[in-house]
């Protein structure tokens, strides 16, 4: 098993930045992919960038440019910088871990939420 912890939201600025961690205890050796979803009321869950543990990464076209996700292995932590945040960018963000491919099976953190004023 692995467990998730969240932390870094809060109240921001339209303009402002955020940097959230997620820090991974138990299991962390079959540990691959990390990331971040996020979650908007009355909307799906969506990926927001992914990164593997060799440090490949994706991102949703919404956040290219403005965020940036990385990952400390030897402290089993993924971060994610948000910069230029936007209103809609408000959401409970959420980090998950997987053995394989981020899209796959997985462990989820209770989520952290985010909201952005304009």
């Amino acid at each position: 098993q692995v467990q998730l912890v969240e932390s870094g939201g809060g109240l921001v600025q339209a303009g402002g930045s955020l940097r959230l961690s997620c820090a991974a205890s138990g299991s962390t050796g079959s540990i691959n992919a990390m990331g971040w979803y996020r979650q908007a009321p009355g909307k799906q869950r969506e990926l927001v960038a992914a990164i593997s543990s060799g440090g490949s990464t994706n991102y949703a076209d919404s956040v290219k440019g403005r965020f940036t996700i990385s990952r400390d292995n030897a402290k089993n932590t993924v971060y994610l910088q948000m910069n230029s945040l936007k209103p809609e960018d408000t959401a409970v963000y959420y980090c998950k871990a997987a053995r394989t491919v981020l899209r796959g099976p997985g462990y989820w953190g209770q989520g952290t939420q985010v909201l952005v004023s304009s």
